[in-house]
């Protein structure tokens, strides 16, 4: 890996993120370009990579586990009446080009490419802008657009037999502690409650630290959160929660997810206002 693999992401004169472009992955963790180690101000670590639990979960990034049949999440298919199987259907998304570069952010230009060859194109944009003198925020716009001359369609466990794992789209594994993170929206608490949910914003804590994630675009704030504390901490959004998502040929999905990054552990006030500013930023 060279310095070209990468950028540092600085906020305040401080690295807070390093994006690693081409990384050296097998092909059951559906390789793909990933945000790890994201920090705090203070330096403390809000990710986790490849860890022993779900060795594909891979910082920050987006990942789907089903694209016309195609893994593009890593670990094992879910199959309708067969459960969790190990299949040779994995992609990987390819980097194609950095649009912009510097270390406040970047624009880069990505190929889903599967067995078939490329199935989508991805423009993907990051900024990093601090907030307070104790938070910062990350946001991420990804649009994907169907380069095949047919209609493809994005799923999920959930939408392939699997309750309650409608995941893909945005992910952000955080680390795991020996105490589980709290989890809470502006009404509601707890992973049951806030799990498959729709929220303007989601507020994830751990010991020492707080990320509060928010759908910056009307289409953004449709899909329900994916949580889990108790097995891992992990939020994302949902792109195919109760059916599948249709793209038309040459057709485009955007969504944007705006994420605060805090030292600490914020209640909802404090969480809400935040995240109201990071968003309006």
């Amino acid at each position: 890996m060279t310095g070209d693999d990468q950028v540092v992401l600085r906020v305040a004169d401080r690295p807070v993120g390093r994006y690693v472009t081409r990384p050296e992955l097998p092909g059951r963790l559906s390789p793909r370009p990933y945000l790890h180690p994201v920090t705090t101000l203070a330096g403390t670590a809000v990710t986790e990579l490849g860890p022993a639990d779900h060795p594909h979960h891979l910082g920050v990034g987006v990942a789907v586990p089903d694209v016309e049949g195609f893994n593009f999440w890593g670990g094992r298919t879910y199959v309708r009446g067969r459960g969790p199987t190990e299949l040779d259907n994995h992609g990987s998304q390819r980097h194609a080009a950095y649009r912009l570069r510097d270390p406040g952010g970047f624009v880069e230009e990505l190929r889903w490419v599967a067995a078939p060859g490329e199935l989508l194109r991805e423009r993907r944009t990051v900024t990093a802008t601090e907030l307070t003198g104790t938070a910062w925020a990350l946001d991420l716009t990804f649009s994907l657009t169907n380069t095949t001359p047919g209609p493809l369609s994005l799923g999920s466990p959930a939408t392939n037999g699997r309750p309650g794992a409608a995941y893909g789209g945005f992910f952000w594994r955080a680390p795991k502690e020996e105490t589980a993170p709290q989890v809470f929206t502006a009404r509601a608490e707890g992973e049951s409650e806030v799990h498959g949910s729709t929220a303007d914003w989601l507020a994830l804590t751990g010991s020492a630290w707080t990320l509060v994630f928010a759908g910056a675009t009307a289409p953004t704030r449709q899909d329900p959160w994916f949580v889990r504390t108790a097995e891992y901490p992990g939020v994302g959004s949902s792109l195919a929660h109760a059916a599948r998502l249709a793209l038309p040929p040459g057709g485009t999905l955007v969504r944007r997810i705006v994420t605060v990054v805090a030292d600490g552990r914020l209640g909802r006030d404090e969480a809400a206002a935040l995240v109201r500013r990071a968003v309006s930023t």
